[in-house]
């Protein structure tokens, strides 16, 4: 077996490794079952680093739960620590099971044919959803929620059709209903939410995307290179996609990035609402969700798939054969100039595209990085899918929700994704600036009143670094290196871009907002340390609050010329409208790290005009 690189996924054998080592350690039982197997990455400059998985085990007869580590090589157990505030991740197991227990349940059953709706039983849909946290006495432990949603059969989408009002609350422990509430007696909307089963138009003509001579990166297992940049492509349980070690023209830009976290805060005060804020890493895991691509639909043109390695419920290795998408894409025009002359010089951009998509029930999300030629690095979030919908009668105007068919409406919510960047702009040792565009008052400095400028603010320590972005000021963030200076002697840099919108939208009192503080700034700032890995902490389900980036900052570290991690929030606030149904048009969120004096001039001068034929002559027409 060849022996990965320490970065690497896990692989199949190691993950069947690793549980072979937790068997003989006598650590596994009859309900010992598998939340969350994630890598344990090397640290920082470990030359000979030893292949380590972490395991989350939870004893589902008792809901104890506790990380071990194991090593690999050494075949023995690490670390062991119990798993303390918060729940781990859900089982998919779990999922069955919260559904059964409704299902079950004679209160569930009263309340259906209260409503009238015992016929529709069969094939009702009881969707298992994370409880937020309420400090309720008897919601302790590892508790659920179940809304109820009816299909027409087996194979029809059920979230057109919610019962408005009918919670069952779970412990999936003790395998029981805790309290079921009933409340309203609203219609069920009628109307089917079938998509992609129609007629498809005939007017749309071919377009083919061909690279004769084949794509113009390689690959090497894990490790990518492509015009001047060079990466590790990752992949875990929890976070999805991961990038390592990316450089440009041999100069380290970044160390890690990914997305660790994600929270869907919903604005309803509706009883079957108002609990809503799903952590989609922490509570679900976006890795184990991850999708299997497909040529042509996910991605198109000429494609690398990179496969994934996830364990299932029971510790077992089940593999994502296509679980990351790695092709290129033209980008329009790089740069363009006609000269006094007429004569006009054009090079066209191009960008490396490496993207995965999970499914998380009814929301579908897509992670897309790109590589641009000029050095910039972009993310892009797609979030898609079939919005989440409650009921209530036709043509009712509601302060929190939309009607986005007869009877349907739709709650407007968040996608508040947190990106971690783990800066290294030539090296190790980081500063952080912020940059505001400033006008300046007429007088003196400025006759004609045209003038204006830009101000530089160092952000030094943890709490200056909490920001917000503001585009009246066209805010930017720029990161400085303290070990190299370009031709123009000033510090080489790297600035974040950001693509604001709006922070979290919820009070400052209510749960949500103690659970998922990170989402309340566009920008924290860290110093790396190996176990801050997860901005509302390791175990936001189930979890009170104050964990993560509100907990590390309150210290207020040093940030100045430092082992730096910014960590940025961004993504769309939903007011859902009609043309988001039954399946919702691309949401497209993000941002973008672009060289600022990285460079000492344009890097893609060298481009190839790709002028064949006069195509690209100035006289065509």
């Amino acid at each position: 077996m060849t022996r990965p690189h320490p970065l690497d996924p896990l692989t199949a054998d190691e993950l069947t490794a690793g549980r072979e080592i937790l068997a003989a350690e006598g650590l596994l039982t009859a309900t010992t079952r598998f939340p969350a197997v994630l890598p344990v990455e090397p640290e920082k400059g470990d030359a000979a680093p030893d292949r380590r998985v972490q395991y989350t085990l939870l004893d589902t007869a008792t809901g104890q739960a506790r990380d071990v580590v194991v090593s690999l090589a050494k075949r023995e157990v690490v670390s062991t620590e119990d798993c303390g505030e918060g729940q781990p991740a859900y089982l998919f197991e779990e999922y069955d099971l919260a559904a059964s227990i409704t299902k079950a349940s004679p209160e569930w059953h009263t309340a259906m044919e209260r409503r009238g709706l015992a016929d529709r039983i069969e094939h009702a849909f009881c969707a298992p959803l994370a409880p937020g946290f309420f400090g309720r006495p008897d919601e302790t432990g590892r508790v659920i929620r179940s809304l109820t949603f009816l299909r027409d059969d087996a194979s029809d989408s059920p979230w057109a059709h919610p019962v408005e009002g009918l919670i069952v609350h779970i412990d999936l422990t003790e395998q029981r209903v805790i309290r079921v509430e009933d409340e309203g007696d609203v219609p069920v909307p009628p109307e089917h939410g079938r998509y992609g089963d129609g007629p498809a138009r005939t007017t749309l003509k071919p377009i083919e995307i061909t690279q004769p001579e084949g794509p113009s990166f390689t690959v090497d297992g894990n490790e990518v290179t492509w015009e001047g940049w060079k990466l590790r492509v990752g992949f875990n349980a929890r976070e999805g996609l991961t990038l390592h070690r990316i450089s440009f023209q041999d100069r380290s830009v970044l160390h890690r990035a990914s997305v660790p976290e994600m929270v869907v805060p919903y604005g309803d005060t509706a009883p079957g609402r108002f609990w809503i804020s799903y952590f989609d890493a922490g509570e679900y895991l976006l890795g184990k969700n991850g999708n299997d691509l497909r040529l042509g639909c996910d991605c198109l043109g000429v494609i690398h798939y990179f496969p994934a390695f996830v364990a299932d419920d029971h510790g077992h290795p089940v593999e994502i054969p296509r679980a990351i998408c790695m092709h290129e894409e033209d980008y329009g025009i790089l740069w363009k100039h006609t000269d006094l002359d007429g004569r006009a010089e054009v090079r066209r951009s191009r960008r490396l595209v490496i993207s995965s998509i999970s499914t998380i029930g009814n929301y579908d999300y897509g992670f897309f990085w790109y590589l641009y030629l000029d050095g910039t690095v972009e993310l892009e979030a797609k979030a898609t899918g079939i919005v989440f919908a409650g009921a209530a009668p036709a043509g009712t105007k509601h302060p929190h929700a939309n009607e986005i068919a007869p009877g349907l409406f739709a709650p407007v919510h968040q996608h508040l994704f947190c990106a971690r960047l783990d800066v290294a702009i030539d090296g190790k040792r980081n500063s952080l600036v912020e940059v505001d565009v400033e006008r300046v008052p007429m007088g003196e400095q400025n006759p004609y009143g045209n003038a204006f400028t830009w101000k530089e603010t160092p952000l030094r320590t943890e709490l200056e670094a909490r920001r917000f972005a503001d585009p009246a000021k066209a805010r930017v963030w720029e990161i400085r290196s303290a070990e190299r200076t370009n031709r123009l002697g000033t510090p080489t840099a790297y600035q974040l871009v950001p693509r604001p919108s709006a922070t979290l939208m919820a009070q400052p009192e209510s749960t949500v907002h103690q659970r998922a503080t990170f989402a309340t700034r566009h920008l924290w700032a860290t110093p790396y340390r190996a176990d801050e890995r997860f901005p509302a902490g390791d175990r936001p389900n189930a979890h009170p609050g104050g964990a993560g980036l509100p907990a590390w900052t309150a210290a207020d570290r040093d940030l100045t010329d430092t082992d730096l991690v910014l960590w940025h929030v961004f993504g769309p606030t939903h007011i859902p409208r009609p043309e988001d149904w039954p399946v919702m048009p691309v949401d497209y969120s993000g941002f973008s790290l672009r060289p600022y004096g990285f460079l000492d001039r344009n890097p893609a001068l060298d481009l190839p005009s790709g002028a064949t034929d006069d195509h690209c002559s100035a006289h065509d027409h």
